[in-house]
């Protein structure tokens, strides 16, 4: 396929990507605005040597006030938080963000697996099937597509940036050029400030080009006249400090330099018998003077003193050479590929924003601009579309010993895919092709009015699909159930609920119902796979496959009272995964899942939590624990098994577990005590 012209094609990226953009401004009041669902809130207090918690923090109320960890398209993320949910308080946040930097993939051919150690050995993740059909969207026509991928999202950018705001991207030698013409058509090429170079390394193998060892950063401000900044300054080299060679016995050095007006142009007057045209008006001259700032030649001839521990240092220029990419056991090394070194964004941070400011990053990555911006006592929201970034920045953050902050998705995201997909006009049309999928047949209208029902020929089985609007909890597992006694005439062995999103109490459902219930859930990517292959593409292949849904077991958690305070021991009994055939895993890496889910299952969790106090509406994550946390128990492949809270005292109280595994799927147990 020939490569598409990038000079015919640019009208066509420019006027797509602003139709596309006004379309999401006009939809954030309608009803059908994207909303996000908040998963966490998480107040960092990881496992250490004292695993003993004593809860005396006070969960957050507020959300708004909290910074943010979002996982998701960006694209939805942004269109959620101009929006904002009046439901939950968060407010709308159009021209209230400060900085924006991103850093956005720029490398076509780049490996995006995520390389997991496990018991036994490492295994090779590659991107979630969601993630790969973005990937393969924004590369599919090469440039053309990367940049019709990021037209769109730097206007939502630009409606972000408060008036004084500023936005930095950071791009390569790929599409560098063709990035910084979309910017000037977007903020105006009258906002244009600098293209700094980085130099990344000092040096490349090359031997067939010269060694390509620097990125581009593209900064540009909202409004030129009325940006932030704050100059930056680096120390003097040993050459520049060899000027400043004098000084007058106090050990303060200085240089001395020039008092005349430039060019001769200036103020005459006679000083000290020389008469000459002046740098300074004979005002200012005296009060240099008066204060030692003078220095005089043996002529009497007068020069400032410019003293040396005056001086911040050398103003940061356009070209950066003093910021390496990080060491190997470098503290802040996080083993994410595209990480980029904390010196980087302090000096971005520092230079475009002040203390208490919103910054944003959109391509969160490994959450080096989330981390450094908490550091500089700013706030910050960050999003990525990866489950792999999202546990690393996660992580990340509650080792920094961050303030409380949210951890949020996509609320409706398949319900989104659904609408902006257009492949059905309604729920039903949906759930009759997942049916089908499955391998079932769908009532007629005249067997059974509700659509989302169907059967297996010759087994008696029942299938009902749920909406992907919904959350699928007990609710929906006692109807399941009571419609094998009940649908034409009853006399149904089981009914096979599959399902998109699941509710907190989805586990003891499950369990409550197991008799005449099973519970499939629908592939996470299978809206995606519809819209790019086609419902019948995926009944030929037969290629979709339904699993069982992961959960969590917990030992009964026991209670001991000591005067005021409860003590609360939690201990992880069991885990089981999501098959491994729905994980997107080579054959070889799938074998060596089954093995560690057979012979060790909870070392598969790679991040649990607990709320001690839970709600029945957000979980509020009061102690974590993770792999790499290794101040427990020295074991960077396991997590600690067990957690003793000290908690206020109560008679009654639900306690939420919450773990993740190393592919991101997520299991809650609640537990009343």
């Amino acid at each position: 396929m020939p490569i598409k012209s990038l000079i015919n094609e640019l009208p066509d990226i420019v006027r797509d990507g602003n139709r596309e953009a006004a379309a999401i401004l006009d939809r954030l009041s309608s009803a059908n605005r994207i909303t996000l669902q908040t998963n966490e809130v998480v107040l960092p207090a990881k496992a250490s040597s004292n695993i003993r918690f004593q809860s005396n923090q006070i969960a957050p109320n507020n959300l708004a006030d909290l910074n943010r960890l979002i996982y998701g398209d960006n694209l939805l993320a942004m269109q959620a938080l101009l929006a904002g949910d009046p439901a939950t308080g968060l407010p709308s946040l159009r021209g209230k963000v400060d900085l924006i930097y991103i850093d956005p993939p720029f490398d076509s051919k780049a490996d995006y697996r995520t390389k997991l150690t496990l018991p036994g050995g490492d295994i090779s993740q590659k991107p979630t099937t969601i993630e790969q059909f973005a990937y393969a969207d924004t590369w599919k026509d090469g440039t053309v597509s990367y940049l019709r991928m990021l037209y769109p999202r730097l206007v939502l950018m630009r409606e972000l940036l408060s008036d004084h705001g500023s936005i930095y991207v950071h791009i390569d030698w790929h599409v560098g050029h063709y990035v910084k013409v979309l910017m000037d058509e977007i903020f105006g090429k009258s906002n244009f400030v600098n293209e700094i170079v980085w130099q990344r390394v000092y040096a490349h193998n090359d031997t067939n080009k010269y060694g390509t060892i620097h990125d581009c950063i593209f900064y540009y401000a909202k409004d030129m006249n009325n940006r932030e900044w704050n100059v930056q300054y680096t120390p003097y080299d040993e050459k520049y400090l060899k000027m400043y060679s004098m000084d007058d016995g106090d050990g303060r050095k200085y240089k001395v330099e020039n008092t005349l007006g430039p060019g001769g142009r200036g103020v005459y007057y006679n000083w000290n018998g020389h008469y000459r045209a002046w740098r300074y008006s004979e005002e200012n001259m005296k009060s240099l003077d008066e204060q030692g700032l003078l220095y005089y030649t043996s002529s009497g001839f007068p020069k400032k003193k410019i003293y040396l521990d005056e001086m911040p240092g050398k103003p940061i220029q356009s070209i950066w050479t003093d910021i390496n990419l990080i060491a190997g056991q470098a503290k802040e090394l996080t083993n994410y590929a595209t990480q980029k070194p904390e010196a980087l964004l302090e000096r971005i941070i520092k230079a475009s924003s002040n203390e208490g400011d919103l910054v944003c990053d959109f391509f969160g990555g490994s959450g080096t601009t989330a981390a450094v911006a908490e550091r500089l006592g700013r706030r910050w929201i960050t999003t990525d579309i990866g489950k792999p970034a999202t546990l690393v920045m996660r992580k990340r953050l509650i080792d920094q010993e961050v303030k409380p902050f949210l951890y949020q998705a996509i609320g409706d995201y398949q319900k989104e895919m659904m609408h902006s997909t257009k492949l059905f006009k309604s729920i039903g049309d949906l759930s009759q092709q997942v049916m089908q999928l499955y391998g079932a047949l769908p009532f007629t209208p005249d067997q059974v009015s509700d659509r989302n029902f169907g059967f297996i020929k010759d087994e008696r089985t029942l299938v009902y699909v749920d909406s992907p609007n919904k959350l699928t909890g007990r609710a929906t597992l006692r109807r399941a159930s009571e419609s094998t006694q009940s649908l034409l005439g009853g006399g149904w062995k089981k009914c096979v609920v599959l399902a998109w999103n699941f509710s907190f109490d989805i586990s003891t459902a499950i369990e409550e119902y197991k008799q005449t219930v099973e519970v499939l859930v629908i592939p996470p990517d299978l809206m995606e796979r519809l819209k790019k292959q086609g419902f019948s593409k995926l009944v030929q292949n037969g290629t979709i496959r339904f699993s069982g849904l992961q959960y969590l077991a917990l030992y009964p958690i026991e209670k001991q009272t000591l005067g005021e305070n409860d003590v609360l021991s939690i201990r992880l009994r069991d885990y089981v995964q999501l098959s491994p055939d729905n994980i997107p895993l080579d054959d070889k890496d799938r074998e060596a899942v089954r093995r560690v889910m057979a012979e060790d299952p909870l070392a598969l969790i790679e991040y649990w939590s607990i709320d001690p106090d839970y709600d029945g509406q957000t979980f509020r994550s009061t102690w974590q624990d993770y792999r790499e946390n290794t101040a427990q128990d020295h074991d960077a492949l396991h997590c600690v098994y067990r957690a003793d809270l000290t908690v206020p005292h109560k008679e009654s109280r639900a306690v939420c577990v919450k773990a993740v595994d190393v592919f991101g799927f997520e299991s809650v147990v609640v537990e009343r005590v």
